[in-house]
């Protein structure tokens, strides 16, 4: 059968990328035949109650509010790292989507361990056969961590975190070299049209999971297959395993491999998983690619977060105080 284009052919020029707080219910006035002595030895009013409740959750609610501006401002700056590592190491993006697949597909639903939880980073683990290749991308990661954890005002990032986001920057700027593409390769004009159509904001749930922990050892062998050896079969289980089924092995064409066009050729013969292949690639001709990119934003979210804890004060830092008594007025 024809195969569509691969989807990571042409160079990417890269993209940069309210809480409402509850108002207390309105107390109910006191009854009017409340006799005064009762009033002198009754609790506290209710509308008390809540007014001075009321403060502390005002205060909870600005702190939320502060962690969440600190959080977001932080992965904003982790972007922007991430964006010109890839931007000066574009043929590194296949290895760097590879790398997130086989963090993750660590994972074993029946004793819940292993996840993205960062254990390829360790030198045992990087190195075994399904690895093959990835430790470039695997040294790129170690300098912009470096480069991170020089800003980070709220403690390092962790290997967990930084695997995944670089994933979703390399899926990104696949979506963006796309669009170039289909201008002629004029990156102006590229960049429009992956604005106006593109599925930039559907990262919205992906971009929440921002707190994984790291692991302090390598997850156990033979939880991973070596994608470009595997049957279709062997790959099918694997998905199987974790939770997925033909639909997500297709839309991950992308991450199994340096070479997508003969992934896809290879899925394309299994009756399960052809018509998915054959979905995406008729969406990746179309001007918005929403099937493809929606799926495939969908089953990276899904993966990036397996068996893992998130903790959403991670990279938070207390506020320094203003010493009133300083001001000068």
């Amino acid at each position: 059968m024809m195969m569509g284009a691969s989807f990571v052919s042409t160079l990417p020029s890269l993209l940069p990328l309210q809480a409402q707080a509850a108002s207390p219910s309105p107390s109910p006035s006191p009854s009017p035949s409340s006799s005064s002595s009762a009033a002198s030895v009754r609790p506290p009013a209710r509308s008390e109650l809540i007014a001075s409740s009321g403060s502390f959750v005002e205060l909870a609610h600005a702190a939320d509010l502060i962690q969440r501006r600190q959080r977001s401002e932080f992965l904003s700056s982790v972007r922007g790292t991430l964006y010109s590592a890839i931007k000066g190491n574009p043929d590194l993006i296949p290895s760097l989507l590879t790398l997130a697949l086989n963090d993750a597909m660590t994972y074993d639903k029946a004793s819940k361990s292993g996840g993205p939880n960062g254990s390829i980073r360790f030198s045992s683990e990087i190195s075994r056969p399904e690895n093959k290749r990835l430790s470039a991308a695997m040294n790129l990661l170690e300098e912009a961590k470096k480069e991170i954890d020089s800003y980070s005002k709220g403690g390092p990032i962790s290997y967990a975190d930084l695997i995944q986001y670089a994933a979703q920057s390399a899926a990104k700027a696949t979506f963006l070299a796309a669009a170039i593409r289909k201008c002629g390769g004029n990156e102006e004009k590229g960049n429009l049209l992956y604005t106006a159509y593109g599925s930039n904001g559907q990262w919205g749930l992906f971009d929440k999971q921002f707190g994984r922990s790291d692991t302090a050892e390598p997850d156990p062998e033979g939880r991973v297959p070596q994608w470009e050896k595997a049957s279709v079969k062997e790959m099918k289980d694997k998905f199987s395993a974790i939770g997925f089924g033909p639909r997500q092995l297709a839309v991950m064409s992308l991450f199994l491999g340096p070479d997508q066009n003969a992934t896809e050729t290879l899925l394309a013969t299994d009756p399960d998983v052809s018509p998915w292949v054959q979905k995406y690639q008729r969406s990746r001709e179309t001007v918005s690619e929403t099937d493809y990119e929606v799926d495939l934003i969908t089953t990276l979210t899904k993966l990036s977060s397996l068996g893992q804890q998130i903790n959403y004060e991670a990279y938070t830092y207390p506020v320094p105080r203003v010493d009133l008594g300083k001001l000068k007025l």
